[in-house]
């Protein structure tokens, strides 16, 4: 997946989830952020960001923030990309290329089943499967977690893929880690309890759960490699 008219500059501050100040140019800039997460340890003061710059001229900002260099205590910046709009998109062009699933595989967006809408539904060889891409940004020490906020959303679409899953679809859960240098995925069961049991109990009824890291630069992000995922309790 990749970007157009990308743009380094300085972070400032986030006065709210929907926008940060950066500095770009010499100049003062308020940029949309495409990511309501909390991201705090991503954005700090005085760190690189890669800015998307928009050719909608009637649009309130001219830039999307859609990557960070994050800061590392003795070690180099980690790019991280945390466009929560990226996932999907990578995830499609990555299925479109055979992965997962044969390139004769018949391949939709956005498909409603249940009281669920999941990422994408997948026909191949008369067998349908469902896929939910959840994008990962929280990091520490080469450990990524998931989710970085509590999701009831993301518990419900994981029963949802079980019911399925029971009812003889296929059904994966797939981690897009938006950076490199990750050695496992775990679930934030600090942060949503919740979802961790809900994933303990998806691995334990069958539905897969897959995790990729990718490759980020300042204007792509591509899917790469599978990382292990540990899916014991975590407190």
């Amino acid at each position: 997946m990749k970007y157009k008219n990308i743009k380094a500059a300085e972070f400032i501050c986030r006065p709210n989830r929907f926008i940060a100040k950066v500095l770009i140019g010499g100049s003062e800039e308020t940029v949309h952020v495409k990511n309501t997460g909390r991201c705090r340890e991503l954005l700090t003061k005085g760190c690189t960001v890669y800015l998307e710059e928009s050719d909608n001229l009637s649009r309130k900002t001219k830039y999307d923030l859609v990557a960070v260099e994050k800061l590392r205590s003795g070690k180099p910046p980690l790019l991280v990309n945390m466009d929560s709009q990226i996932p999907n998109a990578a995830v499609g062009e990555w299925l479109r290329k055979g992965e997962l699933f044969s390139t004769q595989a018949v391949i939709r967006r956005e498909f409603t089943y249940g009281e669920s809408r999941f990422d994408f539904r997948i026909e191949d060889g008369g067998k349908v499967s469902f896929l939910e891409v959840k994008g990962v940004t929280l990091e520490n020490d080469g450990s990524a977690s998931f989710p970085d906020a509590p999701t009831e959303r993301g518990v419900k679409h994981i029963h949802e893929l079980i019911r399925a899953h029971k009812e003889g679809f296929g059904a994966y859960i797939l981690f897009v880690v938006q950076m490199k240098e990750i050695r496992e995925l775990r679930p934030n069961d600090a942060t949503h309890r919740a979802f961790g049991d809900a994933l303990r109990l998806a691995e334990r009824e069958g539905v897969k759960i897959l995790a990729y890291d990718c490759i980020v630069t300042p204007d792509s992000m591509t899917i790469d490699k599978p990382i292990p995922i540990r899916t014991e309790l975590n407190i």
